[in-house]
C-alpha cells in the first residue's frame, strides 16, 4: 500500500508566503483588505503547493457554497430521452463552470420527491436554484418559495398568483405559433391542424393561442392534444386523419411531435409537404434534420435560455422576464 500525502493545509500556504493565516484566508475566501504584492504570493504558494480551500470551511466564512440546484420537474425517463433538456442543461452547466460553480440535478418523479427536492432546497446545500418544465399544478413554487433560495425559472410561471417578483426566462412561444401558421396558410393550405403540447404547461397554451391568434375560425376537430413526444404526435396524427382526412397542414408544438407525425402521415401514404404541409417547434438540431422530409421548425436557442437563465441567477435576479425571439427555419417539410 502506498501513503497518500498528507493534504496542504492553509498554514502550510501562509508559512510558504510569509504571511499570517488571517491574510491567507482572506485571499482564499475572497475577502478585501489585501494588498497586491500580498495577493500575489498567496496565489503563488497556493499553485506550488496544490492548495485545495476545504469547502465546507469555506462555506462557513464566505456563507456561499459554489453550487446551483437545477430542479427540472419531469422523470428520469422523459428528460434523458429529449434532446431538448440536454440542450438547456448543456447552456446551464457552461455558464456555472464559466464562473466556477456546480451544478447539482434534481428531477421529480412524484409527490415524494416535490417533497425531497424542498426539504434539499431548504437545507442551505445551494446559493439557489433554476427550475424548468414546471406544470400548473406543480407544487414546487410553494415549496421553493418556503426554502428561501434566489430562483430563476425556466418558462412563463403560469400559477395562479401571478408572476410579481418572479424572474423567468422564455422564448416567444405566441409569437413563433403564428409565425408557422402564418407560413403554412401563404402556402395556400387551408385545413390548418394543430397538435398541442402538453396543456398544463405554458409553453403548449401560449402556442396554442398563437395558432388561434391566425386561425380564427377553425374546425374544433383540427386541434389535437398531443404531449411533445413522437408517440403523442402519432396518436395525435392518427386521430387527426381519422376525423380530417381532407387536412393539408399541420403545426406541431414541438420537433419531437412532428417527428411522430411525419412518420404516421408516410404510413398513411400522404407525402410531405404536396399532401400535408409540416412544421415544429425548437429547432432541435439532432431531430429537425433527420426527420423524412427534413423539418421545417420554429427556432428558439435553448441552449441560451439556459445559460441566461444560470446568468440571471448568479448577478443576483431582479424581478421579471425576459422573453427570447423566435425564427422560423424553412427546409423540406414546408
Amino acid at each position: 500500500m502506498t501513503e497518500t500525502a498528507p493534504r496542504p493545509t492553509l498554514e502550510a500556504v501562509a508559512a510558504r508566503a510569509g504571511v499570517s493565516r488571517a491574510t491567507v484566508s482572506r485571499v482564499v475566501n475572497g475577502g478585501d483588505g489585501v494588498r497586491e504584492p500580498l495577493v500575489e504570493r498567496v496565489r503563488r504558494a497556493v499553485e506550488e503547493l496544490g492548495y485545495v480551500p476545504n469547502q465546507a470551511a469555506r462555506s462557513l466564512v464566505t456563507r456561499r457554497h459554489d453550487a446551483i440546484a437545477v430542479v427540472v420537474a419531469e422523470p428520469e425517463t422523459r428528460v434523458f430521452a429529449d434532446p431538448f433538456f440536454a440542450l438547456q442543461l448543456r447552456g446551464i452547466s457552461k455558464e456555472l463552470t464559466a464562473h466556477d460553480n456546480q451544478l447539482v440535478l434534481l428531477l421529480t418523479e412524484g409527490r415524494d420527491d416535490h417533497a425531497r427536492v424542498g426539504r434539499y432546497l431548504a437545507g442551505g446545500h445551494v446559493d439557489g436554484a433554476l427550475v424548468f418544465s414546471l406544470h400548473l399544478d406543480d407544487p414546487l413554487p410553494e415549496l421553493i418559495q418556503r426554502a428561501g433560495v434566489p430562483t430563476v425559472f425556466g418558462g412563463r410561471p403560469g400559477w395562479s398568483d401571478g408572476t410579481s417578483g418572479v424572474v423567468y426566462v422564455d422564448s416567444d412561444n405566441r409569437g413563433g405559433a403564428r409565425e408557422a401558421v402564418r407560413h403554412l396558410v401563404g402556402l395556400g393550405r387551408t385545413r390548418v391542424a394543430h397538435i398541442t403540447g402538453a396543456l398544463d404547461q405554458t409553453s403548449a397554451v401560449d402556442r396554442l393561442d398563437g395558432f388561434r391568434d391566425v386561425m380564427t375560425d377553425v374546425d374544433p376537430r383540427l386541434v389535437v392534444e398531443g404531449d411533445f413526444t413522437p408517440a403523442g404526435g402519432e396518436r395525435a396524427m392518427r386521430e387527426l386523419l381519422d376525423q380530417c382526412p381532407d387536412v393539408d397542414a399541420v403545426f406541431a408544438a414541438n420537433d419531437l411531435t412532428a417527428a411522430g407525425a411525419l412518420r404516421v402521415l408516410r404510413e398513411s401514404g400522404r407525402r410531405v409537404p404536396d399532401d400535408v404541409a409540416v412544421i415544429g417547434f425548437d429547432d432541435m438540431l439532432p431531430v429537425a434534420e433527420q426527420t423524412d422530409p427534413p423539418l421545417t421548425t420554429v427556432r428558439q436557442d435553448i441552449e441560451e435560455m439556459g445559460r441566461l437563465m444560470a446568468r440571471l441567477l448568479l448577478q443576483g435576479p431582479a424581478p421579471g422576464g425576459v422573453v427570447l425571439p423566435t425564427t422560423l427555419v424553412r427546409r423540406v417539410s414546408a
